[in-house]
């Protein structure tokens, strides 16, 4: 999932892995800045779906233009 927009990066990567505990999903985080947060998330696609809506409303000071989903690809084949 990328998250893109005014990012502030103190208050919402914290608030990112709180909701994602909270959803039962495992979550990494690739990259983060002011503009652009990178994570890899597992779990049911539900949950994922649930999370997408969260991250889309986020915190106060967080406004999200557009988030981008992808399926990973495995790559330990």
């Amino acid at each position: 999932m990328t998250i893109l927009g005014s990012l502030d990066t103190r208050s919402f990567l914290p608030w990112i892995n709180r909701h994602a505990a909270k959803l039962g999903l495992d979550q990494h985080i690739q990259h983060a800045d002011q503009a652009r947060i990178e994570l890899i998330l597992s779990g049911p696609v539900e949950l994922i779906d649930a999370m997408e809506m969260g991250c889309s409303l986020g915190p106060i000071n967080v406004w999200v233009e557009d988030i981008q989903r992808a399926e990973a690809v495995d790559q330990s084949i």
